[in-house]
């Protein structure tokens, strides 16, 4: 299987351009990180977590960490566009790939479809503090504007009293031009900020680049001054008590902080645009982690130091802390780093999922279209036109709320298979045949991997609101079943994991990328198991019969 997919890179890469570096790529990853997360899902996260919520992004960072260190030994072996679809097809053949490459849209086609739906409500905001008001109907979801207008009529409420996001709704749906008793209401700010982004993906590597550094460059210098005058107005008492909801209040935001991670992985589907993708590609996944990280426990440190927590259920809780402390010139620059830093994310995601694409394609599970280059710019032209259609057009009409969640579970799914399929590849961490080739240290699990799960059972029982919805013995239902299905899974793996004595590190990015997974509840699930099985239809019908590992 790998010597099939190193056939394909000798049909394709040659004529990709090769302009990206280390700095490039680790500017990419911190812009695919580095978004809607800081300046939206943080706020709700933290309303319901407390300053806790800072553990949870290290937690977090730790799922993703075990999780980037199998990407970086995956794109140091097989150097080839295609991230997780091209390692799992690599480590568990043709048909799970096929699962983690249709897996992989909820990534980045649906989850840029939130990226942009925040991104407009940013600009929206901004523009109007500019005295340049955008029509309501033309900057929402009509499915906003109907629930936000039913609302205020079934609840008799007074729209003066409103708060602005209802507000707005209402009057979008009072204020909106009908063709046929249909109201015409459409986020267009979203859905111009992707055609924009597209037209430059499809241009070319070199152009995007470019235009990502400066992004990351100057969303960086922002932060970092949020946090330096942030800091001043940090009120200790905010962060008593650390966790008012114990553990369970802080994996509540798991869904929205892991939200803000989901891309890292992202850089690796331009491993045939790199340099040297067998250094450059570990090297990156792992600075861009480290320094979001970091990014991200002091800005929700400093921002639950500011206000107290209970007040940051806000969609836009960094301007919102700012704004009450009377700090409404940073506020203002706040609203322009959103709109940049959420630019960048639409940015990476739409280099990644072409390539995704034109990877399944060289191997025959879709139309050889996907995989044709632009003869001038050396880009997948096809593949690229289509994931801006996929993403511009929903984000007309979408809801930030229906996509956020499945997204979260779609990129836990692929994070757990690339860690397992280093299991399969070198479970015991062999040096690999080119010794400068990354490797993850082996830590045999014979002896720190029930340690580590007995300390984390106690942590859990310690912080955990055992009397609290959903921990009850008593009430253990369906809301318990993903739980149920990782326990038993955790002392599977486990069990084979110490007989085996495999590597320690990527069967403990599989053991909490599938807890994550548990804890974004029953319907999430169905979600996502409903997408699966409309993606193995696919495969049926088209790929199975035109794959050329079939029809060697």
């Amino acid at each position: 299987m790998i010597l099939s997919h190193a056939a394909n890179e000798e049909r394709g890469s040659a004529s990709m351009k090769r302009s990206l570096s280390v700095r490039d790529l680790t500017a990419m990853g911190i812009a695919a990180i580095v978004g809607a997360g800081i300046f939206s899902t943080i706020g709700n996260a933290a309303s319901s977590g407390g300053p806790a919520v800072s553990l949870l992004f290290v937690f977090t960072a730790l799922a993703c960490g075990f999780s980037a260190m199998c990407y970086a030994e995956f794109a140091s072996r097989i150097p080839i566009s295609g991230g997780a679809y091209t390692y799992a097809y690599a480590s568990f053949g043709e048909l799970i790939a096929w699962i983690i490459g249709w897996d992989l849209i909820m990534e980045y086609a649906v989850g840029n479809i939130a990226v942009a739906i925040s991104w407009s409500g940013y600009f929206t905001g901004f523009m109007g503090g500019m005295g340049i008001h955008i029509p309501e109907f033309l900057s929402i979801d009509y499915l906003s504007a109907a629930r936000g207008f039913n609302e205020v009529v079934q609840n008799g409420l007074i729209p003066a009293n409103l708060d602005y996001h209802l507000y707005k709704a209402y009057t979008a749906w009072m204020t909106a031009p009908s063709i046929g008793g249909i109201r015409i209401i459409a986020d267009v700010p979203a859905f111009t900020i992707v055609v924009l982004i597209t037209a430059l993906v499809y241009i070319g590597i070199y152009e995007t680049k470019v235009a990502g550094n400066i992004m990351v460059l100057i969303k960086l210098m922002i932060l970092m001054l949020v946090i330096g005058v942030g800091a001043f107005y940090i009120n200790p008492e905010n962060w008593s008590p650390f966790a008012p909801n114990g553990l369970a209040g802080v994996m509540k935001g798991t869904a929205g902080v892991f939200f803000a991670y989901i891309g890292f992985d992202a850089i690796s589907t331009t491993a045939e645009e790199c340099r040297n993708p067998r250094r450059d590609l570990p090297r990156s996944m792992i600075y861009s982690l480290l320094i979001t990280t970091v990014l991200y426990v002091l800005i929700s440190l400093v921002l639950t130091g500011m206000v107290s927590y209970t007040e940051l259920g806000v969609n836009d809780p960094l301007a919102y802390a700012f704004e009450k402390l009377h700090l409404t010139r940073l506020s203002g620059i706040i609203g322009i780093s959103a709109i940049i830093a959420m630019a960048g994310v639409l940015l990476v995601f739409q280099v990644g999922q072409p390539r995704i694409w034109m990877s399944m394609s060289r191997d025959g599970l879709l139309p050889p279209r996907f995989a044709k280059l632009h003869p001038r710019f050396k880009t997948p032209a096809f593949s690229t036109i289509l994931t801006g259609i996929l993403v511009a057009i929903p984000s007309l009409f979408l809801n930030l709320t229906e996509v956020t969640d499945l997204t979260s579970i779609g990129t836990l799914f692929a994070f757990a298979l690339v860690s397992g399929g280093i299991i399969i590849l070198n479970p015991y961490g062999k040096v690999q045949e080119d010794s400068r080739a990354f490797r993850i240290p082996y830590f045999n699990s014979r002896f720190f991997l029930i340690p580590l799960l007995l300390g984390g059972v106690l942590a859990y029982i310690a912080l955990s609101d055992l009397s609290g919805p959903g921990f009850s013995i008593r009430e253990i239902n369906h809301t318990n079943l993903p739980m149920i299905i990782f326990s038993l899974s955790a002392i599977v793996i486990s069990y084979f994991a110490v007989l085996k004595k495999w590597s320690l590190i990527p069967v403990m990015g599989l053991i909490l990328n599938l807890y994550l997974m548990s804890e974004l509840g029953v319907i999430n699930w169905l979600r996502f198991g409903i997408w699966l099985l409309i993606g193995l239809s696919l495969y049926f019908v088209y790929g199975y019969r035109h794959s050329r590992l079939n029809n060697k």
